[in-house]
C-alpha cells in the first residue's frame, strides 16, 4: 500500500505548458481520487498517433532511460523487440517490490491513463498485440483505477490484460514477472533467452516499469526537445523519487536531474536532525556518509563518482540519533529472507552474511568479523540466476565502508539507539536487537503523493 500513516497531498499547481515541474504529476487530484480519462486528456491531450519509427527515435533523442533501476537505454529495448520476426507483447512491470519505493504505485493508482498511453504507444511501436499489467496482489488500488481506466478505453488499438502475482523482493525481476505470466512461479530464470528475444507467450517481449511509459507518454506529445529543457545534457528530464527517513515529509517528489542533493531533501521538508548517511537507490543502492552525499546531484555522474546510482528511485536519510549498523543488519537480513530459494550462493551466503551482521550490531564480533563479511561478499557476487545476490552484497559492502567503525564501539558498549523505521515488507528481522528495541520507531513517517515545484 501507498499510505504509511495518514496521507498528506500537495495542491497541483497550473499545468503551464509542461514547461516547468510538475509534469508527469501535474493535476493530480489533491484528494487521492484517480485522474478521470477526460481530465487526462484536458491536461495532457488526446493519446497521439506517431509512427512506430517517429516514436523511437523520439524517445532516443530524449535520452530517456529506464526507470526501472536498471538505467537501460529505452529507445534501444524499443528497436530490440521491434525488430523480432514474431507479433511481440508489452509488459508493465507494476510490481514494485522495493518496499522503500511508492512512485509507481502513485502513477498507477493516481495517474493511469498517463501510464496506459505509455503502454499504447510502445505497443504500436513494436508491433504488439496485447499489453498485460502486472500486479502485486496487494496492490488494491492500483487494480481497482487500471480497471476503471481500461473500462472507459474503447479506442484502444491493443487489448489491455490486468495480472496479479505474489510479492516478493525478486518477484518483480523481469525474467519471474515472465515467468509467472507464462503460468510459472514468480521466480527468476536464467538468461539468455532475454524477454525481448523470447518473453510472455514465446513472444518478444517489452517489460517496462509505469514510470518509463508515462515518460513516453510525455514524449510522444511534447517531443524530444520539450522533454530535454530540463535535466542536464546527460541526464535529460525528471524522475519520481520516494523520499524518507529523518525528513519532515517523506514522500514521492518529481524533480529535475541535476538537482543538489541538498535542495531534494529541502522538497521534502528538510531533514528532522543532523544526518549521518543517506541510502541512495534503495535496499540494492549504496549508504553514502552525509559530508559526502550532501555535496552530490541527482546525475549519473555525480553519483557514480560515489559508487552509486538512483535505482528504483528511493532516498532514505538515516539521522544521527539512529544506529546505521542495526538499521543494515534489518535491511540484510530482510534481503537474505527474500530469496528466491534456488541458488545456493545466495540461500546460504546471503543467510551467512546477514547473521554476521546481526551479531556485530549486537555487539559480538569485530573488525575480524568484519574482514570474513566482506570476503563472503566477494565471493557470492554474480553468482545467482538474478541480481539479487548482487544487489544484496553492494548494501552490505556500503554498509562496511560507512558504518565498520561502529563496530568495535559496538563490541564494548550496548547500543540503544531508537530504530529509525526504515520500510520493511514482512516486519523486522527474526533475531531481536540487542537492546530490545521495537521496530517501527520514530521516522516512519508517511508517505505523500505529492509534486514540489
Amino acid at each position: 500500500m501507498i499510505r504509511r500513516g495518514r496521507e498528506q497531498v500537495a495542491a497541483p499547481a497550473p499545468v503551464e505548458g509542461h514547461h516547468s515541474l510538475p509534469r508527469l504529476l501535474a493535476g493530480m487530484d489533491p484528494g487521492g481520487a484517480p485522474m478521470s480519462l477526460a481530465e487526462h486528456e484536458r491536461i495532457h491531450g488526446p493519446l497521439p498517433q506517431p509512427s512506430p519509427l517517429e516514436l523511437i527515435e523520439a524517445v532516443e533523442m530524449s535520452g530517456l532511460r529506464g526507470r526501472g533501476g536498471a538505467d537501460f537505454p529505452t529507445a534501444r529495448k524499443l528497436r530490440a523487440v521491434a525488430a523480432g520476426r514474431r507479433p511481440s507483447a508489452v509488459v508493465v512491470n507494476g510490481s514494485e517490490t522495493e518496499p522503500a519505493s511508492a512512485k509507481d504505485r502513485l502513477l498507477l493508482s493516481r495517474l493511469p491513463h498517463l501510464v496506459l498511453d505509455g503502454a499504447m504507444l510502445a505497443a504500436m511501436a513494436v508491433g504488439a498485440r496485447e499489453v498485460v499489467v502486472k500486479l502485486g496482489d496487494g496492490a488494491v488500488g492500483s487494480f481497482d483505477a487500471l480497471e476503471g481506466a481500461v473500462a472507459v478505453r474503447a479506442a484502444d488499438p491493443v487489448g489491455i490484460r490486468l495480472v496479479t502475482g505474489p510479492e516478493g523482493y525478486v518477484a518483480g525481476e523481469e525474467s519471474a514477472v515472465v515467468h509467472h505470466l507464462n503460468g510459472g512461479a514468480p521466480l527468476p530464470t536464467f538468461v539468455p533467452p532475454r524477454p525481448f528475444e523470447r518473453g510472455y507467450r514465446g513472444r518478444p517481449t517489452l517489460i517496462q516499469n509505469p514510470e518509463t511509459l508515462a515518460q513516453i507518454a510525455l514524449v510522444a506529445r511534447f517531443g524530444a526537445s520539450w522533454y530535454r529543457e530540463l535535466g542536464t545534457r546527460a541526464d535529460p528530464g525528471s524522475a519520481l523519487v520516494t523520499i524518507s527517513g529523518a525528513v519532515s515529509e517523506p514522500g514521492v517528489y518529481e524533480l529535475a536531474f541535476g538537482t543538489p542533493m541538498t535542495d531534494l531533501l529541502d522538497a521534502a521538508g528538510g531533514s528532522t536532525e543532523p544526518l549521518q548517511a543517506l541510502l541512495v537507490g534503495g535496499y540494492f543502492g549504496t549508504w553514502v556518509g552525509s559530508r559526502r552525499a550532501l555535496g552530490l546531484r541527482l546525475a549519473r555522474e555525480d553519483l557514480r563518482s560515489v559508487g552509486c546510482s538512483l535505482g528504483s528511485g528511493v532516498i532514505i536519510a538515516l539521522g544521527e540519533s539512529s544506529c546505521g549498523l542495526h538499521e543494515s543488519a534489518y535491511v540484510i537480513d530482510y534481503l537474505a529472507r527474500q530469496s528466491a530459494g534456488q541458488c545456493g550462493p545466495c540461500v546460504f551466503g546471503l543467510r551467512a552474511i546477514a547473521d554476521a551482521v546481526l551479531a556485530m550490531a549486537d555487539g559480538v564480533g569485530g573488525a575480524r568479523e568484519r574482514d570474513r563479511v566482506l570476503r563472503w561478499t566477494s565471493e557470492v557476487r554474480g553468482r545467482g540466476a538474478c541480481h539479487h545476490p548482487d544487489g544484496a552484497v553492494r548494501f552490505v559492502e556500503s554498509a562496511m565502508d560507512v558504518f565498520g567503525d561502529e563496530i568495535e564501539a559496538h563490541a564494548r558498549v550496548r547500543c540503544t539507539a531508537p530504530p529509525a523505521g526504515l520500510p520493511l515488507d514482512g516486519g523486522a528481522p527474526a533475531r531481536p536487537r540487542r537492546a530490545g528495541l521495537r521496530p517501527g520507531g520514530r521516522g516512519a513517517g508517511r508517505l505523500r503523493g505529492a509534486a514540489r515545484r
